[in-house]
């Protein structure tokens, strides 16, 4: 099955809606099981018709996926049941998945044709993120999810994101607890070379989403090594007020982490960008989007120090996507993903229900 020189291809697929560090995750385990991965990626049609509406529609979610660093290929409107069809169609060798359950809308395993032909292997999946979990971060009011897990009131988070009354080891809300192997993980560790341009951003980058990759597209096309600063859970908050940052700071570092277009992450950087880190980071061009500039506490322009040196750049996307609208979308459709999210844990329930009667 494998191409010339015996290339490992991997296939990987899923809705990967609001493509989180927990799908990139996935995506970077499946890529160390051999050498080219290919990821097919559900239409809008497809995720509608067996798990209720995706937040993001399908061109979105192709260009996310397309952008995650460890992918090879895209495949779009790839079918929701993987089939053996489809890794011979791509010559892969075999489908990896997380070790969650994936059902259609009638329960079958999603996976249970490449099972039974032995071209299936699992990765780990990511504790503490799920697509429902941030749906159900959005939906909160409150900034609960910012607080320490002695303060985090379960049952307020779970009755947005799940029914409460039952608890689905796949659904269920946990704590992501951030290591250093994790960040190691998704790192690339390399310096800028000799003479690179050496491009500058900053921001909150909060629910990484496709606006973000468009401008981070535009700033890596302006030099040769993008060093992002993100800006710590209390200056977002600062600055964005309400239930923002919805992603943690070592969330939004792995976001950030896995886009191609990134070389280096600044995790926690000042919100003005000072002489210092210019010079610290020989930072040549420093970057902004088209979103609004809050000054600093003081009242002064945060880029003035580029500005001076003549190294201040605004760059236009052409999306003007951004992560208010995306809350406000969720929002909209508030009553809709409730009850895709309490179908989903109700059927994780079952299954799970199954698998111990057959056990035993």
């Amino acid at each position: 099955m494998a191409q010339s020189e015996n290339q490992v291809r991997v296939w990987v697929d899923g809705c990967f809606d609001m493509v989180h560090f927990g799908h990139a995750n996935a995506i970077r385990q499946a890529k160390q099981m051999g050498d080219y991965l290919i990821v097919g990626v559900h239409s809008d049609e497809e995720i509608a018709n067996h798990k209720g509406p995706p937040v993001f529609n399908e061109k979105e979610r192709y260009k996310m996926v397309r952008a995650i660093k460890w992918v090879d290929e895209v495949i779009e409107n790839a079918p929701y049941v993987t089939t053996l069809e489809s890794l011979d169609k791509y010559n892969c060798d075999f489908c990896v998945h997380g070790d969650d359950i994936t059902t259609t809308v009638d329960g079958t395993d999603t996976y249970h044709l490449v099972k039974k032909a032995n071209r299936y292997k699992e990765c780990k999946r990511t504790e503490g993120v799920s697509t429902t979990d941030i749906v159900g971060r959005m939906l909160l009011v409150t900034r609960t999810h910012h607080r320490g897990p002695e303060e985090l009131n379960k049952d307020q988070v779970g009755a947005i994101s799940q029914d409460h009354s039952t608890k689905s080891p796949w659904t269920g809300v946990a704590q992501f607890l951030p290591t250093t192997k994790k960040i190691i993980q998704f790192a690339e560790g390399k310096e800028p070379s000799p003479g690179d341009k050496i491009v500058y951003v900053a921001g909150a980058f909060d629910l990484f989403h496709v606006g973000h990759c468009d401008f981070l597209e535009k700033a890596a096309a302006e030099g040769d090594f993008v060093i992002v600063g993100l800006h710590s859970d209390q200056v977002v908050n600062h600055y964005r007020g309400a239930n923002n940052p919805i992603m943690n700071l070592h969330e939004r570092v792995l976001s950030v982490l896995a886009c191609r277009y990134v070389s280096e992450v600044v995790i926690g950087a000042p919100y003005e960008v000072t002489a210092e880190l210019m010079d610290h980071f020989k930072v040549d061009l420093v970057c902004h989007g088209k979103t609004p500039i809050m000054p600093t506490e003081d009242g002064s322009d945060p880029y003035a120090v580029p500005k001076e040196r003549k190294k201040f750049k605004m760059l236009d996307s052409g999306n003007d996507l951004t992560t208010q609208k995306i809350v406000e979308r969720i929002i909209r459709n508030r009553l809709d993903y409730e009850a895709r999210n309490k179908k989903k844990t109700e059927k994780e329930l079952k299954i799970l229900e199954a698998m111990k009667n057959n056990f035993h």
